[in-house]
């Protein structure tokens, strides 16, 4: 009881030694990595092969993008448990950033994480302040030298309380991805299950200008579009860091939600604009009796 009274007198005393600036700093990084951590979490599709979404696919798309290929085409091979350890750090990171727990070491953790996820996805990213991992990672850098100040001290305590305090950090990371789990997200707009091995959707269902949203067989999402002359079909999964691009239709355009990449539907998937440079992938489609069917 006394000790954990000590511990909340701690956590208070933290924030009421902090500026105003450090206090609102610390709080958002905080509240951002438990986010991520907890949106990871939810994602049934995350850990699971096939699925969209799966931290595996993710693994290899930045292995096509990325300074470091190599890395991350390694990371591929053990995708699950890289996936496990994301979700791991990234709750252990903003938990000890908001309970003041190891706090310069998780702002050099959280520096490190933004430093590996700009390298994984948004190297490339042009201008760039595009990227927001290079702004998460300069927020971390000034984070964690405010707490450096002039000392030259390791926080992590390896005496008993020490121990207890990680210990606990650790189980509290655990909790949280395992209650993250039984929140499962039910997707809004599941893509329409293919029939057999590779009907889509019965042609009589899209009218001419319409489009259709599916899923290819190892889950990640398409889309398709049907015109007068016919059907042709593209991944959904943008190129510059695998969010899920939808069709404008005043723009006749595929665009990306996540940082404004646009996608030319009627030339072959082309870059409209950045800050990709490459192409949608093309997926081929035809008519086949009443359906349309992957070929």
């Amino acid at each position: 009881m006394a000790y954990r009274r000590m511990t909340q007198k701690g956590i208070a005393d933290s924030w009421r030694a902090q500026s105003w600036a450090i206090r609102v700093l610390r709080t958002w990084l905080s509240f951002t990595w438990i986010y991520a951590g907890w949106d990871k979490a939810t994602d049934p599709g995350f850990l699971t092969k096939g699925a969209t979404g799966f931290i595996g696919d993710q693994l290899i798309g930045f292995s096509t993008n990325s300074p470091v290929s190599w890395l991350f085409n390694n990371l591929s091979e053990h995708a699950i448990a890289v996936g496990i350890f994301v979700i791991f750090s990234e709750f252990a990171i903003g938990l000890a950033t908001l309970l003041w727990i190891a706090p310069t070491t998780a702002a050099f953790g959280g520096f490190i994480t933004s430093i590996i996820l700009w390298l994984a996805s948004t190297f490339y990213v042009s201008p760039f302040f595009l990227a927001s991992n290079t702004a998460y990672a300069v927020l971390w850098l000034v984070y964690f030298l405010t707490l450096v100040g002039n000392r030259r001290t390791v926080d992590v305590a390896l005496d008993r309380r020490g121990a207890i305090r990680i210990g606990t950090l650790s189980v509290a990371a655990i909790a949280s991805a395992l209650v993250g789990k039984t929140f499962a997200k039910v997707s809004e707009n599941s893509a329409t299950t293919v029939s057999g091995s590779s009907q889509i959707i019965k042609l009589a269902k899209i009218k001419v200008g319409e489009t259709h949203q599916f899923a290819l067989s190892n889950g990640m999402p398409a889309i398709l579009f049907r015109t007068k002359t016919g059907v042709f079909a593209y991944s959904a999964t943008c190129t510059h860091q695998g969010c899920t691009v939808a069709y404008e239709s005043t723009k006749k355009s595929l665009y990306c939600p996540c940082h404004g990449a646009e996608f030319d539907p009627f030339k072959n998937g082309g870059v409209i604009a950045g800050p990709t440079r490459d192409a949608l992938p093309t997926v081929k489609v035809k008519i086949t009796g009443d359906w349309v069917v992957l070929v």
